[in-house]
């Protein structure tokens, strides 16, 4: 067998998910260098392979610089600013090999409003919708709404970081909501168009494909808890835990989703010039084992991939490869699933979603990571010399494995327990509800 010439790959990101790119691309025999910009306190301690590079995700010219100067072969785009502002594109005029889509093609996650007509075009199942673009209009249409319509769903069209979608479920609700999103500001430009939908009934799970823009390759899915409170209530944040599989994603459940939303979505953007590369993310409602689409996101989600990545068999450089290189090859590497389950439970600052204090000393017991099927997945950290200090809102991504789901997630509380800083916050329930 040929020896494979080791490339250095640049992960574009700084939270635990890209920590858990980190670490499966420092497993790949196909990777002589992981830098990660600008990573975090996990990723700086991870040494060997993987480095932190001093630069935002967002400054986009600095990365490309810094790619072209230590020769970065294939870089990886975490979160979605960078997308939003066009990454991809600069890459790609550059001669460099990038795994994500194109600005026009990001819009399916950084527009709701394109995202809803998209998917009105294309007969992709989703919830009834409407856009405003002021708040007399939307207040107009509220006040008319029937008693039997609540709730209603209101979400800010642009990027919020996971924060913008309020589930209203009255009237007064709704009518608070608007006159914050509009008048207000709590989003600023973010807001400038509203979406305004339909509530779906049943209960979430996510999908994760990757994608050449023809061919595709699935992740096993996932389920993520939003809400900051156990039972799910309280507001939503970026995520508070996951697991994976999902046992409410049965194999026929995901032959719909790839039938009915997979398919059409990447033959849209194709059709509409727009031809969609790299992770697609796909947040649906199921009810009575009929999905329907209630986001997209044009990148892995957080804290998804802590539980979707560790449970690839496969190497995930050789998929991410074959993604870009144009060759129409995706679907021949392997992309095999370890047959176990994963659970994650994220620890947040105390005071998240809203205010919080960072620079917080952390401790971690020795052997957290020597405990079987464990893995402590930075979200944010930062090294102060030898210390290390909370950077974040969501601290740590607690993840483990199991032979079943009860297994995965009680190794993830204990390991969870064995982690402390001031004012530290989690749920106690993340999977509990597909036991």
């Amino acid at each position: 067998m040929p020896t494979l010439r080791a490339m250095n790959v640049l992960i574009i990101g700084s939270g635990a998910r890209e920590h858990a790119m980190a670490r499966a691309a420092a497993q790949s025999e196909r990777v002589q260098a992981v830098f990660v910009a600008p990573g975090n306190g996990g990723t700086a301690m991870m040494g060997g392979k993987v480095h932190n590079v001093a630069l935002k995700a967002t400054d986009l010219d600095g990365l490309l610089q810094f790619a072209g100067e230590t020769g970065v072969e294939l870089t990886v785009v975490g979160p979605e600013q960078p997308l939003e502002l066009g990454i991809v594109d600069l890459f790609r005029r550059s001669g460099k090999k990038i795994v994500g889509p194109t600005r026009d093609a990001a819009r399916l996650e950084s527009s709701k409003v394109f995202a809803k007509e998209f998917m009105q075009r294309h007969h992709i199942p989703t919830a009834g919708y409407r856009v405003f673009r002021d708040s007399a209009s939307a207040v107009s249409y509220l006040g008319a709404l029937p008693e039997r319509s609540w709730p209603q769903v209101i979400k800010a069209s642009g990027l919020c970081g996971g924060k913008g979608v309020i589930i209203a479920e009255d009237r007064d609700v709704a009518l608070r909501t608007i006159i914050e999103l509009f008048d207000d500001r709590i989003f600023g430009d973010a807001a400038d168009e509203v979406v305004i939908e339909d509530f779906l009934k049943g209960e979430e799970a996510s999908v994760f494909a990757l994608t050449d823009g023809v061919s595709y390759r699935l992740f096993l899915s996932a389920q993520d808890h939003k809400r900051i409170g156990d039972g799910d209530t309280g507001k939503n944040t970026g995520g508070m835990g996951a697991y994976a599989p999902a046992p409410l994603v049965s194999a026929e459940v995901m032959r719909k989703v790839e039938e009915r939303v997979i398919r059409p979505t990447l033959a849209g953007m194709a059709s509409e010039g727009y031809p969609y590369t790299g992770f697609l993310y796909v947040g649906l409602m199921i009810d009575g084992g009929e999905p329907s689409v209630v986001e997209y996101n044009a990148r892995l989600g957080d804290p998804e991939t802590q539980v979707v990545l560790p449970l690839l068999k496969s190497d995930l450089i050789a998929a991410l490869q074959a993604s870009v290189d144009g060759d129409g090859r995706l679907n021949e590497v392997p992309f095999e699933m370890y047959q176990q389950s994963a659970a994650t439970v994220v620890m947040a600052s105390g005071g998240y979603p809203d205010h919080y204090e960072t620079g917080k000393p952390v401790t971690i017991a020795d052997g957290v990571e020597s405990l079987e099927g464990c893995m402590v997945f930075h979200a944010g950290t930062s090294l102060d010399g030898a210390r290390l200090l909370t950077a974040g809102g969501r601290v740590f991504s607690v993840t483990a494995l199991g032979d079943t789901l009860r297994e995965s997630i009680d190794r993830a509380y204990e390991a969870v327990e064995k982690i402390s800083f001031e004012g530290a916050y989690y749920r106690s329930d993340i999977g509990a509800k597909a036991l």
